[in-house]
């Protein structure tokens, strides 16, 4: 790897471990709001499509509309995936703990890969059959004993997240022309639209305090984030990127148990760490699996 591939690498790295812990602080700043879910779902929405906005006409100028119509159905589905994942998060928050949330959250890479074996006949391997059972497996050993205030609904909602998530990597995979950040910013103005109806004129009435944190929750836990891992994740291999990201699900349930006190269990820990170890798992051998694959050289 020469001088400037590696500084390239490095550059790619620390901004998708940026994005991480930025995406990491959502169930923290979340559990300090105290307006009505479907209001922070509109705020967060329309914050975040307005700080995504504003940087894709910084770095894109004139472009920036030219990128927006010509997303075609992929960009249009990332953009609605992306707003489902969204709203099922905030919503999830009122019905299961972060740590679970952001566990089975965890699992969309190996969802991922079912999909596109389903889909686009991509091979699955036995690797990652034997990676989906052992994070099924962590995710029924928390589901059984879990503490805390965690129902069904919790749990439906944060397997809509990483269904969510599965199928954004899929489209964009399959249509891979699609410009990731505009995506994001139609899915997050879908999301703001969605809250701000569901809410009504209750959305208005917000105090000064939840303004701060749903200023944070969608202009800097969401949007900084996309920025930093949209930027960093074309400087390095996919499943590098995916690995990374799983530090947003260690540290998003350690800071709230941090600072908040929220315990999920020990047998929450348990399953996690099962969760955990088969994501890394799958993500390694993805990556062992491209390194072995010849270069194409037209």
């Amino acid at each position: 790897m020469s001088d400037n591939a590696a500084s390239l690498h490095r550059k790619g790295t620390l901004l998708v471990v940026a994005a991480a812990i930025c995406w990491s602080l959502g169930g923290l700043i979340a559990r300090q709001i105290t307006v009505e879910p479907w209001v922070t779902v509109g705020w967060r929405g329309a914050i975040a499509a307005v700080a995504l906005l504003i940087f894709l006409l910084i770095r894109d100028g004139r472009q920036t509309w030219s990128h927006f119509r010509n997303m075609g159905p992929g960009g249009i589905g990332v953009g609605i995936c992306f707003a489902t994942a969204s709203i099922s998060f905030v919503i999830a928050l009122e019905h299961a703990t972060v740590a679970l949330i952001l566990v089975v959250q965890s699992t969309a890479p190996l969802i991922a890969g079912l999909l596109a074996w389903v889909w686009m006949g991509e091979r699955l391997g036995w690797p990652r059959v034997i990676a989906m059972l052992v994070a099924l497996s962590g995710i029924l050993l928390m589901v059984s004993k879990a503490e805390g205030h965690t129902d069904a609904t919790g749990m439906i909602l944060s397997g809509v997240i990483a269904i969510s998530f599965a199928c954004a990597t899929v489209l964009t995979r399959r249509y891979s022309h699609v410009r990731m950040t505009p995506a994001t910013c139609l899915g997050t103005a879908i999301m703001g639209i969605i809250g701000f109806c569901m809410a009504g004129v209750e959305s208005l009435d917000v105090s000064t305090s939840d303004l701060f944190y749903l200023f944070l929750f969608g202009a800097v836990q969401l949007s900084i984030g996309l920025i930093f891992f949209t930027t960093g994740a074309r400087l390095i291999p996919a499943a590098e990127a995916a690995l990374i990201s799983l530090v947003e699900t260690v540290l998003g349930a350690f800071w709230v148990f941090l600072f908040l006190g929220e315990n999920p269990g020990v047998f929450a820990l348990y399953g996690g760490a099962l969760v955990l170890a088969a994501v890394a798992g799958n993500t390694l051998y993805d990556q062992r699996r491209a390194a072995r694959q010849p270069l194409n050289v037209a």
